[in-house]
């Protein structure tokens, strides 16, 4: 096909009068006799600011401020959802295209959502409570702690996973459709970590009593510590679930004589090794394992991989973590 035409300056004169007598540009188009590709190529060509190319803005500026009241209060409302809420309680008869417009000029962008816990309110008043307790250690302070936690990695990365590049049509192209399984191979895994760098990792064979956290600690964070801190005074960290809050495993500690740090329920935002599995997880993804053995080989090499520097700088970011959830009041944090 041969490249399209420019219109005459007669043409264009006559598409910016019907659209400024509020013709669509489809009907437009049908009035002239031309395609509306045309039409629009014509006002984007004839017109310095794009916001104007359409002709007089359907919207007022009060019209957007209730726009930006009611996208304030339905975040998770679709585009489509918001056009009809705003063409209800406003003059306003608006697409849901201009809807879209004016969303991205008030500073609104679609974005998949962050996952946070749900807190209540008992369990933002103990989160704040702890986050004032410690507000005043400095990042020197938790360079001295150990931090730790298991993670589950299966071979299928969640349902979000990377966006696709698609075209119209291609939705279930076999190089654009993600595959998934009812039951993904998956593999626990426990690990530490402090400013000094990461600890021995473990994958976790059987479900995690008491006496096999015990033998955990045994077999891989002792020589971690002895590693990384030798002599030194250190803290240890974890989270409570039940093998760890054992009374047989607090016996463990106190024969060890190691110090654990009180760490309450509904912290994993201060917890920095969380972010440590996110590296690790982003890592591995690019490289699609199709076994567990793969799999496995994957996270130990991406492990390794991490550096002390990275490590540090998570550790060095405890004091602001601390700061997020006083402002916070409690609340989940960014962390």
């Amino acid at each position: 096909m041969g490249k399209q035409r420019d219109l005459s300056t007669g043409i264009v004169a006559q598409i910016q009068a019907l659209r400024q007598q509020g013709l669509t540009q489809t009907k437009t188009a049908e009035q002239l006799g031309i395609s509306q590709s045309s039409v629009c190529k014509a006002l984007k060509k004839n017109c310095s600011k794009r916001t104007n190319c359409s002709g007089v803005r359907k919207t007022s500026a009060r019209d957007n401020k209730q726009l930006r009241k009611i996208a304030v209060s339905n975040r998770f409302k679709s585009t489509s959802e918001l056009t009809d809420l705003w063409n209800k309680q406003t003059s306003a008869d608006v697409s849901r295209s201009t809807t879209y417009q004016r969303l991205r000029e008030l500073g609104f962008k679609s974005r998949v959502p962050a996952v946070k816990p749900m807190l209540n309110k008992k369990q933002m008043e103990k989160r704040l409570k702890w986050a004032k307790e410690h507000g005043e250690w400095t990042a020197e302070d938790w360079q001295k702690v150990v931090f730790s936690d298991e993670s589950r990695f299966c071979i299928s990365f969640g349902d979000q996973g990377p966006r696709v590049w698609r075209r119209g049509g291609e939705t279930y192209n076999h190089e654009c459709v993600k595959r998934s399984v009812k039951f993904p191979q998956s593999v626990m895994v426990w690990g530490c970590m402090s400013a000094r760098g990461v600890g021995k990792l473990c994958f976790l064979k059987k479900t995690v009593n008491a006496a096999v956290y015990q033998d955990v600690l045994e077999t891989f964070l002792i020589p971690t510590v002895e590693e990384q801190f030798g002599e030194e005074d250190f803290i240890f960290q974890q989270d409570l679930a039940p093998a760890h809050a054992a009374k047989s495993t607090k016996d463990w500690f106190t024969k060890k004589q190691l110090e654990v740090l009180a760490w309450p329920a509904n912290l994993p935002d201060l917890n920095v090794i969380e972010n440590l599995w996110a590296i690790v997880k982003r890592k591995i993804r690019d490289r699609k394992p199709t076994t567990l053995d793969q799999l496995k080989q994957n996270i130990a090499t991406a492990w390794e991989a991490v550096s002390a520097e990275t490590c540090d700088k998570l550790v060095k970011s405890m004091p602001r973590r601390l700061q997020a959830v006083i402002q916070a009041k409690g609340a989940a944090t960014k962390y």
